[in-house]
């Protein structure tokens, strides 16, 4: 027989339990109070609560209609019985024969051998198995789709009640799993790098519903409906490019939008308000449900999907608030943001002075994240494989971004550990600002320029103190991403003014707008392409849209203001593309001439190699330029045919190996051949042993984010430029694979700091 009107009417079971978890007296008492009016309401003859203990073991706590004498005496060692079946699964299971189920697990100590029917259903906590809800009958039958529903919702409230603070978590609970507290080791990728210590922050953490049950049903499908019908239309806007999120990608949009209208979601959502839940435990239990089932999937397409799900929830939970946008975050003095990826405009709405650390789930070192997170000097560590799920708001946590792990609740020993480390880092932090000042000539006296990758306002703050001697390669596309709308004139002016002041005098080298491909912007409509790395991106985009182009180049020349103007083009792929580049600065310099502006003291153009088309026609390029730069980020990914923001494929080449180390010796070479000033401003330029490599090939400028110049310039004045030269020539000939394990040998060899 069904018992969903029991629930469904007047909802009086809920306010029961609810009554009964609340009331006083022991812990113990009250829930044995709540098993039974649950078997009563059910009709069931038992009904058990099976509670999570530290060690996994689910333990009976309550029960109606087993013995009594079982109570904290059955324990179920995890993956054992048919408890242990749910706490797997993750979701309920209904039998109408359970001794005979393969997973069946006798405890004579139970007495349930008279008992075939059986429905049991977890108990969820942030996705999490907190415990089983069970109910038996001795007939043979199977329950029925409500009298499910109607139990999985009892255990919502059961889990909340038991987890969210209601009953004492001394005497019976004081040893139940709520949230994961264990220590844990982590082990990812450095993206930025550094070590941290301190208190784990959620990213857009979900608005935890104040209040489980409704008193008016009709009202809160209301509230929901409207909700969801607001959610549906920030998602369509976002698709037709009128407002979204910085970063995000057409794909990610279009999932949101087909999970935001489907019908299934939709359902979930109004029978669970319909059953007497507020709007937001609503949320809370659908999402709960479908983390704990994704997040067990082993294809990793659905547990992509479980992300998306979980952003969309977060974005219902606002609109359910009353807050559609951004949530100005109260940090702890020491936070450690957490977050499943970051794009470039997240971490700059948290406060740098409080902010000392990020651990990512996804991401890659050349993704935004990981290039602000350096330019901030901010230690982050990403491809945390399940860290959201094994995490809670206010955990203690290392961010451990020299060897790329995360420690999640420490032992004390490990925390001691990492205090002498960072001591250690300290130590060297200091030593790199003794050598601030210091020139950065090697031991036989070749002079290194080094200069400072930049992009944000934040990094001009920094640009004096890291004994940069200028700025090599300023990143213009970041203010575009940042911004809500095309940043107009007036803005972009006042930004590359800024830049020039503060550098005072100092080389700065502006990169044009570098868009398209992963860094798209919810303002510009961008057409969907299946391989964006080698599509309609950088000066492609320029040179179609001229306007866009000629507007920035405007800006920079009004910039200057009789001050030496260096712009250099972003992934020029053929000669043709930097003649029709050059030849609009010329025309924007002309024009502000004839009106009577003030013009650029020198205007001097460059190209940045990063399509290796180029490499087989620096003969015809390098006499058009007044110098180039070497983007090797974009120039290996390309070489070796390996996505760098793909995890799975981005370390499937290595920068010392023969193949990149002879194109960047080509390069060199021609330049040198030409008398072309020649830069290095890819990632590899700030890491010691890669830079030791390049000066070994006669690269003198290297530009790099803020934290490497220190480490860089030490290995510089530890350096025989020679000998490394010679070191790395006969490295190359007749090698076959990276020769990362020998130039490092060769490093040490030399007595050379890296």
């Amino acid at each position: 027989m069904s018992t969903g009107l029991a629930i469904r009417g007047p909802r009086s079971l809920l306010r029961q339990i609810r009554e009964a978890m609340a009331g006083g007296g022991p812990v113990q008492s009250r829930l044995d109070m709540a098993v039974q009016i649950i078997a009563r309401s059910m009709v069931a003859e038992v009904c058990s609560l099976y509670l999570r203990r530290a060690s996994g073991d689910m333990e009976l706590f309550a029960t109606e209609g087993l013995s009594a004498d079982a109570v904290h005496v059955t324990r179920l060692s995890p993956g054992e019985g048919l408890v242990g079946e749910i706490v797997r699964l993750a979701r309920p299971l209904n039998l109408s024969d359970a001794p005979h189920h393969p997973a069946f697990s006798y405890r004579p100590e139970t007495g349930e051998d008279p008992y075939h029917a059986f429905l049991g259903v977890p108990l969820l906590r942030g996705g999490r198995t907190i415990g089983v809800l069970v109910v038996q009958n001795r007939t043979e039958r199977v329950y029925a789709d409500e009298e499910v529903e109607d139990l999985q919702i009892i255990a919502m409230v059961l889990a909340e009640m038991v987890a969210g603070g209601a009953l004492p978590s001394s005497g019976p609970l004081k040893d139940v799993e709520i949230a994961p507290h264990k220590p844990e080791r982590l082990k990812g990728v450095k993206f930025a790098e550094g070590l941290a210590f301190g208190t784990a922050v959620l990213h857009e953490a979900p608005v935890a519903p104040e209040q489980l049950l409704s008193d008016d049903s009709a009202a809160e499908e209301t509230r929901l409906n409207i909700a969801v019908s607001a959610l549906q239309n920030q998602i369509d806007s976002m698709i037709e490019g009128q407002h979204g999120l910085v970063g995000a990608s057409f794909e990610v949009l279009e999932t949101y939008r087909m999970f935001a209208h489907d019908r299934g979601w939709n359902r979930s959502l109004l029978e669970a308000v319909r059953s007497g839940l507020t709007a937001e435990a609503a949320v809370e239990r659908v999402r709960s449900e479908h983390r704990a089932r994704l997040g067990q999937a082993r294809d990793a397409y659905l547990r992509e999907r479980l992300h998306d799900l979980e952003d969309l929830n977060d974005r219902l939970l606002r609109h359910l608030s009353g807050d559609h946008g951004a949530v100005a975050r109260v940090l702890p003095d020491d936070a450690i943001l957490i977050a499943r990826n970051l794009g470039p405009a997240d971490i700059l709405e948290y406060d740098r002075g409080r902010l000392k650390g990020i651990l990512l789930e996804e991401g890659s070192t050349a993704s935004h994240a990981g290039i602000v997170a350096r330019a901030l000097e901010i230690p982050c560590v990403g491809r945390l494989s399940g860290l959201r799920d094994r995490i809670s708001q206010g955990d203690k946590v290392i961010v451990d971004a020299e060897s790329g792990e995360a420690f999640l609740r420490p032992r004390p020993d490990v925390v001691a550990a990492l205090d002498a480390r960072m001591a250690v880092r300290a130590q060297r932090q200091a030593e790199f600002a003794r050598l601030r000042d210091t020139p950065a000539y090697t031991r036989d006296g070749g002079k290194i320029t080094l200069l400072m990758n930049a992009g944000l306002v934040v990094d001009l703050d920094i640009l004096q103190e890291t004994g940069a001697e200028g700025i090599g390669l300023f990143r213009t596309e970041f203010q575009f991403m940042v911004a809500e709308e095309l940043p107009r004139f007036n803005a972009q002016t006042q930004l590359y003014e800024r830049v020039l002041d503060v550098a005072d005098g100092m080389p700065v080298t502006f990169r044009t707008l570098d868009l398209g491909g992963d860094k798209v912007l919810p303002y510009l409509e961008a057409d969907r392409e299946d391989n964006p790395a080698l599509g309609w991106r950088a000066i492609r985009m320029g040179l179609d849209r001229p306007a866009l182009l000629r507007l920035q180049l405007r800006a920079l020349i009004a910039a200057a203001k009789g001050r030496e103007l260096r712009v250099m083009f972003p992934l020029v792929a053929s000669v043709d593309e930097f003649r029709a580049a050059r030849a609009l600065v010329d025309h924007e310099v002309a024009w502000a001439m004839r009106r009577g502006r003030p013009a650029p003291s020198k205007v001097r153009v460059g190209a940045m190699i990063e399509a290796p088309s180029l490499i087989w026609h620096l003969d015809a390029l390098l006499p058009m330029t007044d110098f180039v730069s070497i983007g090797t980020n974009d120039l290996l990914q390309y070489m070796f045919a390996a996505d760098r923001g793909n995890p799975r494929v981005a370390d499937r080449y290595d920068p010392l190996s023969p193949p990149a180390l002879r194109a960047l010796q080509a390069i060199q070479q021609a330049c040198a051949d030409t008398g072309t000033p020649v830069s290095v401003c890819g990632e590899m330029a700030g890491r010691p042993l890669e830079a030791f490599a390049l000066i070994a090939l006669g690269y003198d400028h290297l530009s790099m984010p803020p934290g490497g110049i220190g480490p860089v310039k030490r290995m510089v004045l530890s350096c025989d430029r020679e000998a490394a030269r010679r070191g790395v020539t006969s490295l190359l000939k007749g090698a076959t694979g990276t020769l990362r394990s020998e130039v490092e040998t060769l490093a040490r060899k030399l007595s050379v700091a890296i």
